[in-house]
Parts: C-alpha cells; structure tokens; sequence
C-alpha cells in the first residue's frame, strides 16, 4: 500500500537519565511498529549499538552530562551511521539546534511536548519527512545566519587592503603603503575573496559596494 509505515522501525535512544529512558521506552514499546533495540546513557555505548544492531532512528538528547548530541553526530558519521536522528531534548540553544541542522538531524522533539507527539514525530521522520516545530526552525535558522554573518565580518587589516584595492593599487604596492610584505596582501585578498564568494578584484570591490558598505 503507497505510503504505508514500515513495519518494525528500529530505534535507539541516547539520553543519560535512566528515569526518561525507561519512560519512552514503555511507550514505545506500546507501539505496534517500534522496535526499541538498545537504550543508552552515553555516546561509547550508543556507538557500540550502532555497531551491534540496524538502527532506522536514534532519538538522542543533546546534553549527555561531559558529552553533547553534536558529538555523538560527528563519530556516528565517522562512524558510517548513515540512519536518522531526532533530537529529543528539554533544553538546546538555537545557536546548538542550527548547528545539528548542518550536522543532519531530521528533527527537534521538545521534551514538554506530548508522548503522542513524540509517537507522531517519529513515524514522520521513519517516513522520510522531518520534524520541526515552526518557531524552532525559524529562530534556529537565524541564530545560524546571525553566527555566518559575525564569521564574515572584515578585520582591521583587511578593510585597509580593501580600502587600497578600491584606489586601484597593486598588491606591491599596497604592501609599501601598509608597510607588511606581499605575501600578506595576498592572504588578506584570499580571505576578502573567502569571505565574499567572488574570486576577482573587480568582483570583490563590486560586492563590498553592494553588499558590505557597513564594513568599509
């Protein structure tokens, strides 16, 4: 039958309070298509699961006492765990939720919310979907443009090489005006050049102008 649920989703959970685990467990337990393989308190015994058992889903918290679920994403990935993961947490930053965005998660489960929910959330991401309250994504989506903004940001020596660039000098040249060698006019265009997306001179000024007058 077209988009009916796969029967016996196999999940891991990874949260260090034994209480909460065995909690989600008995519901999970209770349903007919969920298989929980293993529950965890650490990311060494997640990881020793993983290699143990198929996991379709791993339900993982984001703090797990000295570790973090980010962590546990970039040695399941090392690791070759290529199923999904949804964040079931109490707590998380939303500078924290965009970066487990760009590790991959397919969803963020608020622990307020209710075990239907959770039921719910979970068959969606079994089914190829992800899970995320609207409010979440939104603010965890600005908090990472906010944090590539501030990484873009121009320092002090590279505004003054940009500054000579828009009068049209040469790389030597600016290095005699700023009194520092070529080589590091160079480092500081690369890093102009990084920081923009363009790879030309004419490139660069044109998108300082448009795009980065508060800088210059």
């Amino acid at each position: 039958m077209s988009g009916a649920l796969p029967v016996n989703i196999r999940l891991l959970l990874i949260d260090d309070h034994t209480l909460f685990r065995e909690g989600v467990v008995r519901l999970l337990h209770s349903e007919p298509d969920f298989e929980v393989v293993g529950n965890v308190g650490t990311i060494d015994e997640a990881l020793q699961a993983l290699r143990s058992y198929e996991i379709d889903i791993v339900l993982l918290d984001w703090d797990l006492g000295e570790e973090n679920g980010k962590q546990f994403m970039d040695r399941a990935h090392a690791a070759g765990f290529q199923g999904k993961v949804l964040l079931v947490t109490g707590g998380v930053s939303y500078a924290q939720a965009a970066e487990l965005l760009k590790a991959g998660v397919a969803g963020v489960f608020m622990k307020h919310n209710s075990p239907v929910l959770l039921v719910q959330g979970l068959r969606e991401v079994a089914a190829g979907k992800v899970w995320f309250e609207q409010d979440f994504i939104q603010k965890a989506m600005r908090s990472a443009r906010t944090a590539e903004s501030h990484n873009r940001k121009f320092t002090e020596r590279e505004r003054q090489v940009l500054s000579l660039v828009f009068e049209g000098l040469a790389n030597k040249e600016i290095a005699d005006k700023l009194n520092i060698s070529e080589s590091s006019v160079k480092a500081a265009l690369q890093q102009l050049f990084s920081k923009t997306g363009v790879r030309t001179r004419s490139q660069l000024v044109r998108i300082a102008l448009e795009q980065y007058r508060d800088q210059i």
